[in-house]
């Protein structure tokens, strides 16, 4: 099942080693299978609020997205990251095929207190 690897990046202070970061990063999630699926985009909020910018780099599933995270060649960059853009970053996995919306409303009304 595919996973993700989801940032919301806020207040960057600018900085040369970012663009070594942005230079590298691509390289690194390579080997597990990953790749960019929104990065450097514009979003459009809808509701509420979110500053700062998205990135999602899709990974085949969770074990190859924890693999990248660990990795020695991200450990050493994230660095060039985490000094000059706070952010939070999150690694979730997708739905399967064939999800169905209504079988999770059903669990949950049945998980509900009775009247």
């Amino acid at each position: 099942m595919t996973a993700y690897a989801i940032a919301h990046l806020r207040e960057a202070t600018p900085h040369p080693e970012i663009a070594v970061y942005i230079e590298r990063i691509g390289a690194t999630f390579e080997p597990f299978g990953g790749r960019f699926l929104v990065h450097g985009t514009e979003h459009e909020v809808m509701e509420g609020s979110w500053p700062g910018h998205v990135v999602v780099i899709g990974f085949p599933g969770l074990a190859e997205a924890r693999a990248w995270w660990e990795s020695p060649a991200y450990r050493e960059i994230a660095p060039l990251r985490s000094r000059h853009i706070q952010g939070d970053i999150i690694l979730v996995p997708g739905v399967p095929e064939g999800y169905d919306p209504a079988v999770t409303a059903k669990a949950m009304r049945e998980a509900l207190p009775a009247d």
